[in-house]
Parts: C-alpha cells; structure tokens; sequence
C-alpha cells in the first residue's frame, strides 16, 4: 500500500498542483491586462514628442480668403528690425509694409523684443512659462523674449479676434499665426488648447 502512494498518488497529486498553479498564472496574467483610449489626432508627431505638425496642404480653411485690413499710416510706431525685414510696433501690434500701407501681421519665430507689449497674458505649461500676446508666444531667454512655437497641451481663454476656422480630416479647428487650436472646456469654463502646428509649405 505504501508503494502504491509513493509510486501514484503523490506523482499525481504533485501533477495536479503543478497544472492549477500554472492555471492560475495563465488567468492571472490574462485579467490583468488593460486596454487606454487614445484620442484620435489629425496631425503627425515628429521627434519631439511635444510638437504635431500638419502639413499647410491638409489644411481646408472655411473662408477661401482672408480679410486684410490695412492703414495708411502707423502713428508713434517703433521700429523692430528682424532678419533684415522691419517691423513696426503701434497699439500693441506689429505691422508690415507693402504698396505703402500698413498690414497687421504676427511676428515670425525666433523673433526677439527687449520689453514686452503690455497686454500680454502670463502662460504656464509643463516647465515653460508663456508671454501670450494676441496670439503670439514668447518665452524670456536671457534679458530679451523670443517668438516661440507653444508646446502641444497649452491652454489659452481666448483667441485673437482675426482667427480662422479649419478643417482637417473632417474636424474642425481654430488656427491663428500657424497655430492650430482645439475648443475645450476647463473646470467649465470655454478654453482653446493648443494641438498642432500648420508646416507652410
């Protein structure tokens, strides 16, 4: 009798632990996994995680031309000089020349002014802190602030009044200065969040 236990019961109940237990890893493993939602982007992500990029030639704006409004002059207008093009400062805006008339126009990236217009709106994302003015963003390097591109996640409460409505992939966004925007809501209140950025092509 004792040879029969030793030789078939406890094989066979050492058989029998071995495949619950391997049982129980095996459904362990499998409730454990877990599936996330992703929301769908209509803009490609380049190296930098924190940038989307969309090409200019996806890009479907609502009104097929823009209103331009331009003046004959600018009174007490500074001059800003960037990249061999000029800028004129007025009323906390930046103007071009062309044909002799003023058009209101956004700084271009890696823009840099010594002093702030006044109207700007303080921003915080992630390890950056935004200067906002009408659109524009600048970041503080060194004694100066330079037109910067915000970071994908930036939260803005309101848009410059001369935006523009576009689709892309059947969705549709807000885009000023190359800057495209997503209308959210934050704690209840109406905000636009920065999602990409349109690659003039």
């Amino acid at each position: 009798m004792k040879t029969f236990i030793k030789s078939f019961v406890l094989p066979s109940l050492f058989i029998v632990a071995f495949a619950t237990q391997v049982s129980a890893q095996s459904r362990r493993t499998t409730t454990t996994t877990t599936t996330t939602k992703t929301k769908k982007a209509p803009v490609k992500k380049t190296t930098k995680a924190t940038t989307r990029r969309v090409a200019s030639t996806k890009v479907t704006y609502k009104k097929p031309s823009k209103k331009v409004v331009s003046v004959r002059n600018v009174p007490n207008r500074t001059v800003v000089k960037y990249n061999n093009q000029n800028y004129y400062y007025a009323n906390n805006k930046y103007y071009t020349q062309s044909r002799g008339r003023y058009i209101v126009i956004a700084p271009k990236i890696g823009f840099r002014i010594n002093i702030l217009p006044t109207n700007y709106r303080r921003v915080r994302h992630n390890n950056y802190n935004y200067y906002n003015v009408n659109g524009t963003f600048y970041i503080q390097t060194n004694n100066q602030y330079e037109v910067v591109e915000p970071e994908v996640g930036t939260i803005v409460y309101e848009l410059p009044n001369d935006y523009e409505k576009v689709v892309i992939d059947g969705q549709t966004y807000y885009e000023y200065a190359n800057i495209l925007y997503e209308k959210v809501q934050v704690d209840g209140t109406r905000a636009y969040e920065v999602v990409g950025i349109i690659d003039v092509q």
